[in-house]
């Protein structure tokens, strides 16, 4: 039976193990996909906590993991066997595994020159820094104030936008100040106490929640071009939009050719090997990763 990482119930880092599951029947519009790079995210141990029962109701035990990429076993949606792909899971679990099915409709082929551990990182860190400056659209010569530019999320947002020749400012703690500072942001340390911002924000991407909007209000010119991870009473307060993604594989697809292209970092700092997929989820949990963290898995047949 394949393997796979998951939890058999809500709750801590106690509730983690490796699994045995069937192999995944792919259904109209699903893709099997032998699992080279799954990406690891904050939303994974949130969904293991239980914080997303309210909208993404799992059969326990379940696996982790919502982006990978991979090879076609299996499909029914114009791919082939064989063919490299990255994609989001169906149903926003499942990417921690040797096999996984893949949603058709947020699934992207990759190019020549791709990897699989960059492509897995695309899905939902790079396809949300995407469409959140698709949806703020911040203009060159604009400053766009990034809450959390250090993560996954943020990284690849402030290479957008500098492409575009919007000015980027972004907190990040006192560690990563060195590493966003080479992506061309102007980092502003907030571990200390002191958080020291521009004169004015035109635009802010709020990737941190909890209130840390509230810290920010003097620099907002313009509190309708917030996108804000915060819950709904913060949100509601400064009249932010709640970040959401549509999963376009157009998205995919432009974030596949910048990667390949080397005009795209997608800033994957750490890869883990798939018996390490504990230590993985714990780093990203922890909050002091730089960038993106992936879980490789062999690709070989198992002994």
């Amino acid at each position: 039976m394949p393997l796979a990482y998951g939890f058999t119930d809500y709750g801590g880092p106690s509730r983690q193990r490796f699994l045995d599951f069937p192999m995944p029947e792919p259904r109209d519009g699903e893709i099997l996909v032998r699992v080279h790079a799954a990406g690891v995210n904050p939303v994974d141990w949130g969904v293991r906590e239980g914080l997303h029962r309210g909208f993404l109701p799992l059969t326990l035990p379940a696996v982790l993991g919502r982006e990978v990429a991979g090879t076609v076993v299996r499909s029914s949606a114009g791919y082939q066997e064989g063919d490299r792909i990255l994609g989001s899971t169906i149903g926003g679990c499942g990417g921690y595994a040797e096999f996984a099915l893949v949603s058709a409709e947020r699934s992207a082929r990759m190019p020549d020159g791709l990897s699989f551990t960059d492509a897995a990182a695309l899905p939902v860190a790079g396809g949300t820094a995407y469409e959140s400056l698709g949806t703020l659209k911040p203009a060159p010569g604009e400053t766009l104030l990034i809450l959390g530019v250090g993560g996954g999320v943020g990284t690849v947002a402030a290479q957008l936008a500098v492409m575009r020749g919007v000015d980027v400012v972004g907190t990040a703690s006192t560690a990563k100040r060195s590493y966003v500072e080479s992506l061309g942001v102007t980092a502003v340390p907030y571990d200390q106490g002191e958080i020291e911002l521009p004169a004015k924000a035109d635009v802010v991407l709020d990737l941190v929640g909890g209130n840390a909007l509230s810290t920010v209000a003097d620099a907002l010119t313009d509190r309708t071009r917030i996108l804000t991870v915060a819950d709904d009473d913060v949100a509601w307060r400064f009249n932010a939009r709640p970040l959401r993604r549509t999963g376009d594989p157009n998205t995919l697809t432009e974030l596949a050719r910048l990667v390949a292209g080397g005009k795209l970092d997608p800033c994957v700092r750490q890869v883990f090997p798939f018996a390490e997929a504990g230590a993985a989820l714990a780093a990203v949990e922890a909050g002091h990763v730089s960038g993106k963290v992936v879980i490789g898995l062999p690709t070989g047949p198992r002994r």
